[in-house]
């Protein structure tokens, strides 16, 4: 077991200066317990000090009164005599014992339990007393052993004060040394964010690192890294929430500071709720704003959600239901505007309903986790594989293209619009719009109720456009009218679907491997066989029922190719990215700690191979040049988070930032007591070389940056 030893051991070694205890029967093998008490003798009514003493064997361990990751604290039963009262165990800092990708906190070598006695004053000077009890411990080296041992310790009563026992006074003179203190003065204070706690408070000495012991299960991760800030004249420490455990009500553990003089204190301060962590660089108190304020912004990222990469096949076909449309009376027109924002109402809530009960069942899921499933991806490629086909006349699904203008037809219609706005809220989940990040961050740390606000706000903000086109009658007649001219409009838009399929594709080898893609690519074809014999069934002149064989056949072939050829390789995909020309490291929160350890200003890029926005600003933005020549000069340390398969380290970590999804990029400095900055969603070569400016400490003004960088709380 590799093990990490805070300052907390530079008292401990003195704990071998102490003179043998009066000591029970032996403990284990591993273990020696005894029974010490402080003075030569008791005076009634006057509280004394008693301690458990546990000698551990070289490789093993005991824990602490919160054990962490792993283990049981050590526990003690009295059997006192009548009137006498035995106050808690005191616990003196622990050791961080480190067993990746665990961590326990406990003891090695020695330690001291004190603890208060306190006699009635009716016991009688020129007596004897016998304290008593068992003691049950759990050791540790690679293998755990209960263990326990009777304790007895008999003590005479006298009228006077007693004296400090001269075989124990420095053993609990150096115990003392090792007990946390009130924190009074420090001005301590929590606050709870999506993965994330901040500590805040005012040291009286400067610290040159912090750690903070949580006595609460299910509060905190315990083998992530904790980062100290200074922040206005204060210091923060930020602490990696655990990711399954509900949000504290209040804080209390211990604060241990370190440095020339370490100085550890209890917390114990309730915890307010913010919605994005302190100091990331687009933080917006959004919990102290109002839900307004929230709203807003999700309706204005569903809103810029449309300006998306990943929706423009979505788009091409809603331009053709606004042709068909410009040929409706007016008065009609507005059921489809109103059918395709029921769909997309209806599939943001099911996403909403969805994610909230995986969250509720303990997994760590963001938005666009759906695509990191290789058979979801081969099902939207086998959509819009069939959709492309049906554009180009392959086969049809009810009338032609003209003749769906005709009003007689408007329940076709009105179905199809409905259709149309659940398939752009499928395929809108690969990206993040600006304003969007902050919203969704928010959404679902929230009661359900609130978390279903903000995701109609979404919905609302992306449907607009089209039910505003819908719903006035001017705007529709700059619409061309219904003509000959669409049959070729329509082949060519079924060009810009089978685009999309080739992307999901690609996407998929990333996943899945070769075999998995080239299984499906077989799958593709028995359909697009099928549904060809589909298309000519009419005019060969078979009957209904052997013009169902045909789909019956290809739904068959793709399922088979989908359970079979959709299988994660084993390790997963090839990591994303590479293409920018930058030497990218694979991004871990150890690398992170590590690297702002030494001082190195640190980019990440939190992307996935299933984000076309993320591919877009790696293009746009990383591949340049002059981003690129920066980076080598500045000695940037470029590290990409590939959330392309579920990583519940980098769903932690977006988390932390205030982020339910990709793409996130992050901007460290090289003081590692500087909060990052966080960049908007899409980004461009400016903007990255502004944030540099700024984070490296660069005197000329920060160059394209925009509101969505801001200065930390």
């Amino acid at each position: 077991m590799r093990k990490e030893t805070p300052t907390t051991g530079w008292v401990l070694a003195l704990l071998a200066l102490a003179a043998p205890a009066v000591a029970g029967p032996p403990a284990s093998k591993h273990v020696q317990a005894s029974l010490l008490a402080e003075v030569e003798s008791l005076q009634p009514g006057h509280p004394f000090s008693v301690g458990i003493r546990l000698q551990m064997a070289e490789g093993w361990h005991t824990y602490w009164r919160n054990p962490a990751d792993s283990g049981l604290p050590t526990r003690m039963t009295w059997r006192l005599p009548e009137g006498f009262q035995a106050g808690p165990l005191q616990w003196p800092v622990p050791r961080r014992l480190a067993a990746p990708p665990l961590m326990s906190y406990g003891y090695e070598g020695e330690v001291l339990l004190p603890v208060v006695i306190t006699p009635p004053q009716t016991v009688s000077p020129g007596s004897e007393v016998r304290l008593a009890g068992r003691v049950d411990w759990l050791e540790c080296q690679e293998a755990c052993i209960p263990g326990r041992a009777e304790l007895e310790l008999v003590l005479p009563v006298r009228a006077e004060a007693p004296r400090p026992a001269p075989a124990t006074a420095t053993l609990f003179h150096a115990t003392r040394g090792l007990l946390p203190v009130p924190a009074r003065g420090w001005d301590l204070k929590a606050a709870a964010a999506p993965g994330v706690v901040a500590l805040t408070f005012r040291a009286p000495q400067a610290p040159s690192g912090a750690y903070f012991f949580s006595d609460q299960p299910l509060v905190v991760d315990y083998p992530s890294p904790q980062t100290l800030h200074r922040v206005s004249g204060r210091h923060r420490l930020d602490i990696t929430r655990a990711a399954n455990g509900p949000t504290p009500s209040r804080l209390t553990g211990v604060l241990l500071i370190e440095g020339a003089a370490p100085l550890a204190v209890e917390v114990d301060v309730p915890v307010s709720q913010l919605a994005a962590p302190p100091g990331a660089g687009s933080v917006l108190p959004l919990a102290g704003r109002g839900l307004g304020v929230v709203l807003a912004l999700a309706f204005l990222g569903g809103l810029a959600l449309n300006l998306m990469p990943c929706v423009l096949p979505v788009l091409s076909l809603k331009v053709m239901s606004f042709v068909r449309q410009s040929g409706q009376e007016s008065s009609r027109a507005w059921r489809h505007g109103v059918a395709f924002t029921a769909g997309v109402l209806l599939s943001f809530w099911l996403l909403a309903g969805l994610m909230l009960a995986l969250r509720a069942g303990g997994r760590s899921v963001g938005w666009g986790f759906q695509l990191q499933s290789p058979a979801f991806v081969a099902f939207l490629a086998a959509l819009f594989f069939v959709l492309g086909l049906n554009l180009f006349g392959v086969f049809s699904l009810g009338e032609s293209l003209i003749a769906a203008a005709n009003l007689n037809h408007e329940r076709t219609g009105l179905a199809s619009s409905f259709g149309s706005g659940a398939l752009a809220t499928i395929v809108a989940t690969p990206c993040t719009a600006p304003f969007m990040g902050s919203a969704l961050g928010y959404g679902l740390t929230q009661p359900g109720a609130v978390s279903l606000l903000v995701f109609t706000a979404l919905a609302l903000g992306m449907a607009a456009p089209y039910l505003l086109l819908s719903l006035n009658p001017r705007l529709l007649r700059l619409v061309p009218r219904p003509g000959a001219w669409m049959e070729g409009f329509q082949q060519f838009l079924g060009f810009l679907l089978m685009a999309t399929v080739v992307a999901l594709l690609w996407l998929l080898g990333r996943e899945a491997g070769a075999e998995g893609m080239t299984r499906v690519l077989l799958a593709l074809l028995a359909l697009g066989l099928a549904a060809w014999l589909y298309g000519r069934a009419p005019s060969s002149g078979l009957g209904p029922r052997a013009r169902l064989l045909a789909p019956a056949a290809a739904a068959l072939l793709l399922a088979l190719g989908l359970v079979v050829g959709v299988r994660q390789a084993d390790g997963g995909g090839r990591p994303v990215g590479g293409e920018s020309g930058l030497n990218w490291e694979v991004y871990s929160p150890e690398t992170l700690a590590s690297l702002r350890a030494q001082g190195k200003p640190v980019f990440i890029d939190f992307t996935a191979a299933w984000c076309l926005t993320c591919q877009v600003n790696e293009r746009v933005a990383l591949a340049s040049s002059e981003v690129q020549d920066r980076f080598r000069r500045e000695g940037v340390v470029a590290l990409r988070a590939d959330w392309t398969q579920n990583d519940q380290d980098i769903t932690a970590a977006l988390a932390s930032y205030g982020r339910q999804g990709v793409p996130l990029y992050v901007v460290y400095a090289r003081d590692p007591g500087r909060p990052p900055r966080v960049l908007p969603e899409v980004i461009t070569p400016g903007i990255v070389l502004g944030a540099l400016d700024e984070a490296l400490g660069d005197a000329r003004t920060a160059r394209g940056l925009t509101s969505d960088i801001t200065s930390p709380q």
